[in-house]
């Protein structure tokens, strides 16, 4: 069920990648060609950035990192788009998984 959910997320945010601040994010794992949601490095890594406090920038701090959950998906959630595409790729590679996918 995580392997289509993945998919499906990975599709809709396809387009949106580019951008630098995201509002949600989730940790995922490469197995071939499936890419695979990885429900504990989410969470863990959602944790780290709202535990974050590098600096002045919007990704610098996550005050209001929290779990949510989409679609049966939980994400991490920031309303006011504290996540940064980097970051939350480095706090997903720490807490064990492959990247992460954002929008």
């Amino acid at each position: 069920m995580y392997t289509k959910l993945a998919i499906l997320f990975s599709m809709l945010l396809a387009p949106l990648v580019a951008a630098d601040l995201h509002n949600v994010g989730i940790c995922v794992d490469h197995k071939g060609k499936t890419t695979v949601y990885n429900s504990n490095a989410t969470q863990a890594a959602c944790r780290d950035y709202l535990a974050r406090n590098t600096g002045s920038k919007q990704w610098d701090q996550c005050p209001d990192c929290t779990m949510k959950n989409i679609g049966e998906l939980d994400v991490c959630s920031s309303e006011a788009w504290h996540i940064g595409g980097d970051e939350l790729n480095h706090y997903c590679k720490k807490n064990g998984a492959g990247a992460s996918m954002a929008t």
